[in-house]
C-alpha cells in the first residue's frame, strides 16, 4: 500500500526482489531502496532470514511535492 511520505528500505539481511510500480528488482543485504511518496511497492521472493529497516522522511506527498525553483 503507498504511503504519503518518501521512504528508505536498507535491507540488513537476505535478499529477494522487490515491486516498484511495475519494475521488479533484485535486491540483497547492504542494498538501499528508494520508494517516492505515492509509489506502489511490496517485497516478493525474498529469503527466510530477510530483514530490512524502513525509514519515511519528509514532508506529505515527498520531497518533490513542491516545484523545484531553479536558481538563475
Amino acid at each position: 500500500m503507498p504511503h504519503d511520505r518518501d521512504e528508505v528500505y536498507i535491507i540488513a539481511t537476505g535478499s529477494g526482489k522487490f515491486m516498484l510500480e511495475e519494475e521488479l528488482t533484485a535486491f540483497k543485504a547492504g542494498d538501499f531502496l528508494f520508494v517516492p511518496a505515492g509509489a506502489n511497492h511490496r517485497f516478493v521472493e525474498f529469503t527466510d532470514d530477510f530483514s530490512t529497516w524502513v525509514l519515511f522522511y519528509g514532508p506529505p506527498g515527498g520531497e518533490r511535492s513542491e516545484p523545484i525553483n531553479h536558481l538563475s
